[in-house]
């Protein structure tokens, strides 16, 4: 089983390019996401030796940029006829400096705009696309790694700590995946993310100092289950770790902080 057109985030290095690679053979058309043009093609032209049958596009995008992850979402519109596979698979880690606090174009917190506010406005954005090639399925790549969200201090301008940021801003996209499956029920979208596996061997992981313990393979698989597998048809709205559902960090299940969240993500990714 494959999906016809599948879009994968952040692929130019890591378990991104891993994915690339793993669903090139299986046909139908990949578009393929990055910020670094170069490296960009360099993994469309390996995805298409992977899969000679297999259509690759590719569209390039900063993340940090919510102007620019708008723009990519109107090429893809008026340039794709179906979307039924959306991996949001591009990460902002802890960083090499996690002490440093960054922004995005935007100001906000980086990690909080590219792990949290990008995929969201991205989905969002294609859900057009997405319920027109229903059933489609939306998997959002996050992590065990999870800590609670201050409403009183959002973009973490406290006491900064990129690993901290980081563990936020993944509570905040499985917060959002809850909220977008019951959103979405009954239109053939679903919406579910993951922890796809422990401390990956990924540039992101060694850049904060980690020691990676698992490879990107051991990643590619769950999440290639997520999106594929027909027993999955119609679940929506959970998280899994790796191949188990299972509960997230427990403010995912505060629906106040889940409507506080959702209200400040519409302002400022501009979502109705």
């Amino acid at each position: 089983m494959t999906h016809p057109t599948t879009l994968i985030t952040g692929v130019t290095q890591g378990m991104g390019r891993a994915l690339a690679l793993d669903l090139a053979p299986r046909g139908g058309t990949l578009l393929l996401h990055g910020r670094n043009a170069g490296r960009l093609e360099a993994v469309a032209a390996e995805a298409r030796a992977a899969g000679p049958g297999t259509t690759v596009r590719t569209y390039l995008a900063d993340l940090s940029d919510l102007d620019q992850v708008h723009a990519m979402a109107a090429r893809i519109r008026a340039d794709e006829p179906y979307l039924d596979g959306l991996i949001h698979n591009a990460v902002a880690g802890g960083g090499a400096r996690p002490l440093v606090r960054e922004l995005s174009a935007q100001g906000h917190e980086l990690r909080f705009a590219v792990n949290h506010l990008a995929p969201y406005a991205l989905t969002r954005a294609l859900l057009p696309l997405l319920t027109a090639s229903a059933p489609a399925r939306v998997v959002n790549v996050a992590s065990i790694g999870q800590q609670t969200i201050d409403f009183d201090d959002v973009m973490t301008e406290r006491e900064y700590e990129g690993l901290l940021a980081y563990c936020r801003s993944k509570l905040a996209m499985i917060m959002a995946t809850f909220e977008l499956g019951a959103e979405l029920e009954g239109t053939g979208v679903t919406v579910n993310a993951l922890h796809p596996a422990h401390l990956m061997d990924t540039p992101g992981v060694r850049a904060y100092g980690l020691t990676p313990v698992t490879t990107t393979a051991d990643g590619v698989r769950p999440t290639v289950r997520l999106l594929l597998d027909p027993q999955l048809a119609g679940v929506t709205g959970r998280y899994f770790d790796r191949f188990t559902e299972t509960r997230a960090h427990e403010q995912a299940y505060d629906t106040e902080a889940r409507e506080r969240l959702m209200k400040l993500t519409h302002e400022l990714v501009g979502a109705v």
